[in-house]
């Protein structure tokens, strides 16, 4: 009776493990095995186009650490992350209170609020940089309209003002992400601890940050964990409207990974670069997420 209920133990566990298998193969080959490959090409001098790899160790990273513009893209990224994650959740959670009580036409407002999200980065950047454009965009035509003509210039080939300009264009796409998922989180609010605090003679401010806000603590985790990930890993929009210019002023590290592995032939180094954007980003995040866990 043993014998035959260890075999059926077996059986039930090697079923199990038969399901699991073909997931496990296609995270292995899609993500296991790119991420080991990275490794060793970090360690190799290539030009993504001769057979042989030159092995140099880690040569590559001693580079990274004399390089004056990974440190200044660096920089940029950190800029990006900051205000990049604290503007969307202040404006998504100003406009997620706001429709909090469900009023009229709230459908309407949260499809408009979301609609960004749905464009593809490449075409937010696109559609910016028309808005940004000097001569015909319809910011410096605003500008000029009301009689600011002295604040028109050229938004995107201002080397101080450039990255916040672009900053600009991918916080209008990331709001109603966020937005999104802030009124979620919302109806998840015990409205009677509200009541409670109301009654023990709380004002509105100390409601929202002494009741509301403590409940909403695992969504804000959640928001500014992805925040931070895609402040250290945004390429896309930059790409599209500056390449990182003018004059490095928008270089991030994926830009700057992106010019050295494909417009230099440089893959080695630049996959070295994008381990090092990958181990900051997760760093950043796990920090961010064990001081959260730790004040909880």
């Amino acid at each position: 009776m043993a014998r035959f209920s260890l075999q059926k133990f077996w059986w039930t566990v090697g079923v199990r493990y038969l399901f699991l298998f073909p997931a496990l193969l296609l995270y292995a080959l899609f993500m296991l095995y790119p991420f080991v490959n990275s490794i060793y090409l970090s360690m190799t001098k290539w030009d993504g186009a001769f057979p042989v790899k030159e092995f140099i160790g880690l040569s590559n990273y001693s580079r990274l650490l004399q390089d004056k513009l990974l440190w200044l893209s660096l920089s940029h990224n950190l800029i990006w992350v900051v205000i990049g994650t604290v503007v969307p959740i202040f404006i998504g959670l100003f406009l997620a209170v706001l429709l909090w009580s469900q009023p009229k036409g709230m459908i309407v407002f949260r499809t408009a609020y979301f609609m960004p999200v749905v464009l593809a980065n490449v075409i937010v950047g696109i559609i910016w940089h028309w808005i940004y454009n000097p001569i015909v965009g319809i910011l410096n035509r605003g500008l000029e309209a009301i009689g600011l003509e002295s604040w028109t210039r050229g938004w995107l080939g201002d080397v101080n003002l450039a990255l916040y300009a672009v900053l600009v264009a991918a916080i209008w796409a990331y709001v109603g992400f966020v937005f999104v998922i802030l009124l979620a989180g919302l109806q998840n609010v015990d409205l009677e601890l509200l009541d409670a605090a109301k009654i023990d003679g709380a004002n509105a401010w100390q409601q929202f940050w002494n009741v509301t806000i403590p409940q909403l603590a695992h969504v804000l985790t959640m928001v500014i964990a992805l925040g931070l990930i895609g402040g250290f890993s945004v390429f896309d929009i930059v790409f599209v409207m500056t390449g990182g210019g003018p004059a490095n002023s928008t270089e991030l590290i994926a830009t700057y990974t992106y010019q050295k592995a494909f417009a230099e032939n440089e893959v080695g180094y630049g996959t070295a670069l994008s381990l090092v954007m990958t181990v900051v980003s997760l760093v950043a995040t796990l920090i961010f997420i064990r001081i959260r866990e730790r004040d909880a």
